[in-house]
């Protein structure tokens, strides 16, 4: 069974920061890019960043370059999201995701975990 473990949201003020981490299992971790995706409430899913387990290339959405850094242990199956300087409108529910698709570039996702929210107050 595939499993994506998201977990370290919280309440943090405006500026704060939070590292969220996603532990992946039920498949081979090396032949998929994992991705963070998020849903502010009342609002679409979007993709926030991604990271290849492959060759470690990257992707981040422009509203959130310089703020937040992906990595990956490939050792350990789990992929982080630091966040840095955090605002009122990061404020959502932040999913791991798994996909096929290129890292270095916006793309779907395939399989999904179960969030964990992220509050920012202002």
């Amino acid at each position: 069974e595939v499993q994506l473990q998201a977990s370290g949201g919280g309440l943090v003020q405006a500026g704060g920061s939070l590292r969220l981490s996603c532990i992946a299992s039920g498949f081979t971790f090396d032949d998929y890019n994992i991705g963070w995706v998020r849903q502010a409430p009342g609002k679409k899913r979007e993709g926030v960043s991604c990271i290849s387990s492959s060759d470690g290339s990257t992707y981040y959405e422009d509203f959130v370059k310089g703020r937040f850094t992906i990595s990956s242990d490939n050792a350990k199956n789990t992929v982080y999201l630091q966040m840095n300087s955090l605002r009122p409108e990061d404020t959502a529910t932040y999913y791991c995701a798994r996909r096929t698709t290129p890292a270095d570039k916006p793309g779907p996702h395939n399989s999904w975990g179960q969030g964990t929210l992220v509050t920012v107050s202002s």
